[in-house]
């Protein structure tokens, strides 16, 4: 679950790695443009972990056909989502990306950059629709080859691409999308071959009949809407943190960039204990296992510190090192690793509230959960315009609004499972 969670990142860092070395402008491009693309991505991850909760409820209660119901109405829509985000790259945000990067080599290239990325929404049409359904029944080593195909792939393929070597051409930043875009679609082939020839679908009977209802549809959206949502509102203020962070000058942006990629190594054990504090809080949700879900809180929440300073520490010890892996510049690894001294602290405090904050997921209270992201992001947003446009902070410093939103994203969640603990007469915190 950690790797699968992770991927997304592991193509980013990827891909960040190969073009630091090729020119500054691809590094930069792909880095805002990866941003825009994750975005638009949430959409799928919010559709899938909305039917993940769902489908785990459904084995709690030992609901075969429900479970089929909620696969079948979550892949078709994800393909309407494919075709309506597919229409927005390619139509909308030339117009967009044109207005709001001020540098127009920059823009031009982010959007080469996005068309090619754009297919990939297709392949994540059947990739998330699978699996949800494994993370929701516990099959995590088909998920975990995947993500292994994803990564190696896409390095092999950047190594070759990027920099032209052998009877391939030196394709620099396209050659990079075109990579992550052909990993990922080798990623879904995999995991579609394991459905055809699984015996998922002999304990679940996910297409052998229609069981696609409007009701069906609706309880999939009510679960999963406010999920896409709460995915997009958070990338997309993080977009506009980076657009303002450009819009600073200087290498700001390409500083920035060097953290936003480390930073992702921390969310290897928080994004991979969130998917599985998601499906074990509701399939006990759905058995009526109340007391269990404050065990699995305290043994998810161990296991995530436990993970993060096993992964993380080097942004106290060594942060150079960690900076080194996607940039070799000497000024750039030494402004970074300052940033990352200062933002170290703030990983902590959201693998703790992670926890919370999932748990409120898991038991289908999807729309408190986008509540929550609305009042953090919000508290971010205005915390970064006065740091960067009223304050006009150094960079280091700037990067402080990542505990504004981790404190306001853990202390909301507590409170809240606090208060529905004592009002509720289930048991959901202790």
């Amino acid at each position: 679950m950690m790797l699968s969670g992770f991927i997304q990142s592991v193509i980013s860092i990827t891909d960040a790695a190969f073009l630091s070395r090729f020119s500054k402008l691809a590094y930069d491009a792909s880095g805002s443009a990866g941003l825009w693309y994750i975005t638009m991505y949430m959409v799928f991850i919010g559709l899938g972990d909305g039917a993940q909760i769902a489908m785990a409820q459904k084995v709690g209660e030992k609901n075969t056909r429900g479970f089929a119901a909620v696969f079948q109405s979550n892949f078709i829509i994800l393909v309407i989502a494919a075709i309506v985000l597919t229409v927005l790259v390619q139509f909308c945000m030339p117009s967009l990306m044109g207005y709001l990067v001020t540098n127009n080599e920059l823009a031009k290239a982010e959007q080469s950059f996005l068309e090619i990325r754009g297919y990939s929404f297709w392949a994540a049409t059947i990739t998330i629709s699978i699996q949800a359904s494994y993370l929701a029944v516990g099959k995590t080593s088909l998920v975990l080859i995947a993500s292994l195909i994803t990564a190696v792939s896409n390095i092999i393929m950047d190594y070759f691409l990027v920099f032209g070597i052998g009877p391939f051409p030196r394709l620099g930043l396209e050659g990079a999308a075109i990579a992550s875009t052909c990993a990922e679609f080798l990623a879904m082939l995999f995991l579609l071959s394991t459905l055809i020839g699984g015996r998922l679908k002999k304990q679940y009977p996910v297409w052998k009949e229609n069981f696609i209802t409007k009701f069906q549809l609706k309880e999939n959206l009510k679960i999963g809407v406010p999920l896409l949502f709460q995915g997009i509102v958070a990338l997309s203020i993080w977009t506009i943190f980076f657009i303002w962070i450009e819009q600073m000058g200087g290498n700001n942006l390409t500083l920035s960039l060097n953290i936003r990629y480390i930073y992702f190594l921390a969310f290897i054990p928080i994004w991979g204990f969130a998917a599985a504090t998601k499906t074990y809080i509701a399939q006990y949700f759905g058995a009526k296992q109340f007391s269990q879900i404050p065990i699995i809180q305290r043994r998810m929440q161990l296991l995530t510190v436990c993970f993060l300073i096993l992964t993380f520490h080097g942004s106290l010890f060594y942060p150079e090192a960690l900076i080194r892996l996607v940039s070799d510049h000497p000024e750039h690894v030494a402004k970074s690793a300052q940033i990352l001294r200062v933002v170290s602290g703030s990983i902590l405090i959201y693998g703790m509230g992670s926890v919370y904050f999932q748990t409120i997921s898991g038991i289908g209270k999807t729309r408190i959960t986008f509540l929550v992201e609305c009042l953090a992001t919000t508290l971010y947003i205005i915390s970064a315009y006065l740091f960067i446009k009223i304050w006009n902070w150094p960079i280091q410093w700037v990067w402080l609004v990542e505990y504004v939103y981790f404190i306001t994203m853990g202390l909301t969640s507590f409170t809240y499972l606090k208060w529905i603990n004592r009002i509720k007469e289930k048991v959901v915190y202790e």
